[in-house]
């Protein structure tokens, strides 16, 4: 999906239009971007999630590649919103945000900052190379999220949201949250 978006003349809220010669740079865009929260997880930043995948400058155009954690994410239409509202308030004019969804992402793209976040927000972050990301290998426990025991245990495959799968920890007995592999 495409989405591209006109604006008619600053106000209030907003800042100048950002001219041609002006232009920030993909890391100084990407800095602004880290202040996106992801809607289901307000912990972790859209950049931290990994879901945007490069930044560019066609013309006056900035142009953002976002790649959706899984096509049908019911969070979508809000993170382009709040990705919009972002770069507006720093004054861009002109934005197109583009819909990326080959490759496919992966929790494997997950920065290990954002994974800090989740943990530290009572998710265990996803377990690379694991039998939750369906390479065939066993199952390894994760980390419970308070207490930090690895004596875990999967109680269903189905969590609070469709990315995570809910587990027990058996050494503080508090439930948690695993945020799946993919």
């Amino acid at each position: 999906m495409n989405t591209s978006t006109k604006h008619d003349g600053p106000s209030a809220t907003h800042k100048a239009p950002v001219a041609t010669r002006d232009k920030p740079s993909a890391d100084v865009v990407r800095g602004w971007l880290q202040e996106v929260p992801d809607p289901e997880i307000p912990v972790i930043s859209v950049v931290d999630l990994g879901i945007i995948r490069h930044i560019e400058w066609q013309a006056d155009t900035l142009v953002v590649h976002v790649t959706p954690t899984y096509s049908g994410c019911p969070a979508t239409a809000e993170i382009n919103a709040d990705i919009e509202t972002r770069l507006r308030r720093e004054g861009i004019d002109k934005i197109r945000l583009q819909r990326q969804l080959s490759p496919a992402w992966r929790t494997a793209w997950i920065s290990d900052e954002g994974r800090a976040k989740l943990l530290d927000y009572g998710i265990s972050p996803p377990v690379e190379g694991t039998g939750a990301c369906g390479l065939g290998r066993p199952e390894t426990t994760v980390c419970c999220p308070r207490c930090r025991s690895i004596d875990t245990e999967n109680v269903s495959q189905f969590g609070s949201t469709p990315c995570k799968a809910a587990y027990r920890c058996n050494a503080c007995l508090e439930p948690f949250d695993y945020f799946k592999c993919i």
